[in-house]
């Protein structure tokens, strides 16, 4: 959720519209949460939640294309740039954020600030009890967690590949990542069935847990892999881009209504959130295919909204619940129209500011640092 590019030279529709689709589902989702306290959206409030696992899967696709692609470059693929680029584009939106939970006490409410350290490490959200103030960057965390591992994994899957190992061990590798990961939820969700708040463990166990949650990453990385690796294949699938879509949307929809039955039982837990990672990837594929509904419609505001998203990811919640503290003093619900557009509005420009001023800039800055290292033109993380 915190990867996109602000240059518009190579802006792909469909991944705008499914990056503008991921935020609208999470700051409805978070609306019903923490504003209204009641089915605001219908069903698309409940589901809103995996808003988040569709970013995953954007971010594993979008971050793997770039190492995999910088590996098989002339210039080749460097940590250190890596990491400086990935820096430049998180950190100083994340800490201006942070900068107003830890000194604006309105802005986090009545939510208790966990310690600093664990803000600054990215490690907020492991064991993470729900409530906790910023408590919706446990998903940042993951991402981060995710881009520490996934270049040296990739280094070392390139090294071996040199020494003759074949590429299905890759394959390999990741299918038993998304095994250990179902057998890791299925095993803390037994272990939690004497649990005195089996919802908060739920939470704080599987749902914020870093080894519990990487299904739709893998996924896009997959993709990656399969673009960079075995291109042949990657353009006879991108052939069936209307059919790609439609598969996309039968999946993300069984899927939807199976967890909307019972989000936390057994079964859903195991397996659900792989089916998830599979639809969003059919999604990402009709995205990508020049023939597909999905690549060739530019729905209005979809791009204005991808590249607003980490922004409005990181601001929209307090923002939503000091609006709908002020209408209610007014004298209007949370659920009145009137609150909601007063609450969509302030959000929207909260996250517009916060990009134009903070990330905006640092994005030239990484820009210039990136030309001056090397006369080569680095590809685009987003």
């Amino acid at each position: 959720m915190d990867g996109v590019n602000t240059g518009t030279a190579s802006r792909i529709h469909g991944l705008d519209t499914l990056r503008a689709l991921a935020v609208t589902l999470v700051v409805l989702h978070h609306y019903t949460l923490f504003v209204s306290d009641a089915p605001t959206f219908g069903w698309v409030g409940t589901m809103g939640w995996a808003g988040v696992d569709l970013f995953f899967a954007l971010s594993g696709y979008l971050i793997g294309n770039q190492i995999f692609g910088a590996l098989g470059s002339a210039r080749g693929f460097g940590l250190a740039r890596f990491y400086g680029r990935r820096l430049l584009r998180t950190l100083p939106n994340f800490w201006v954020v942070l900068a107003l939970y830890a000194l604006w006490p309105a802005w986090r409410g009545d939510a208790d600030m966990l310690p600093l350290w664990q803000y600054l490490t990215f490690t907020q959200n492991i064991h993470l009890e729900p409530g906790t103030a910023f408590s919706h960057a446990w998903s940042l965390c993951i991402e981060e967690q995710f881009y520490m591992v996934l270049p040296a994994a990739a280094l070392c899957g390139a090294a071996l590949g040199r020494g003759g190992v074949h590429l299905r061990w890759a394959w390999c590798a990741l299918l038993l990542a998304v095994a250990g990961g179902m057998l890791a939820r299925a095993t803390i969700w037994q272990d939690g069935q004497d649990a005195t708040n089996r919802l908060g463990y739920y939470y704080q166990y599987i749902y914020y847990s870093s080894w519990c949650r990487a299904d739709e990453l893998l996924a896009g990385v997959a993709l990656a892999l399969m673009k960079h690796r075995a291109p042949g294949l990657w353009r006879r699938i991108l052939a069936y881009g209307n059919a790609l879509l439609a598969a996309g949307v039968l999946v993300i929809g069984a899927t939807f209504a199976w967890f909307l039955a019972d989000h936390y039982a057994f079964a859903q837990t195991v397996a659900g959130y792989p089916l998830l990672a599979l639809g969003f990837a059919l999604l990402i594929l009709a995205a990508l295919a020049p023939g597909s509904l999905l690549h060739r419609v530019r729905v209005p505001g979809a791009a204005s909204l991808a590249l607003w998203s980490y922004a409005l990811y990181l601001t929209h919640k307090s923002v939503s619940v000091l609006v709908a503290a002020r209408m209610a003093q007014a004298g209007y619900r949370a659920e009145a129209p009137v609150t909601i557009v007063a609450c969509m509005v302030a959000s929207l420009a909260a996250g517009w500011l916060l990009y134009r001023l903070v990330e905006t800039p640092f994005m030239r800055l990484r820009a210039r640092w990136d030309a001056a290292l090397s006369p080569v033109p680095a590809p685009a993380l987003r």
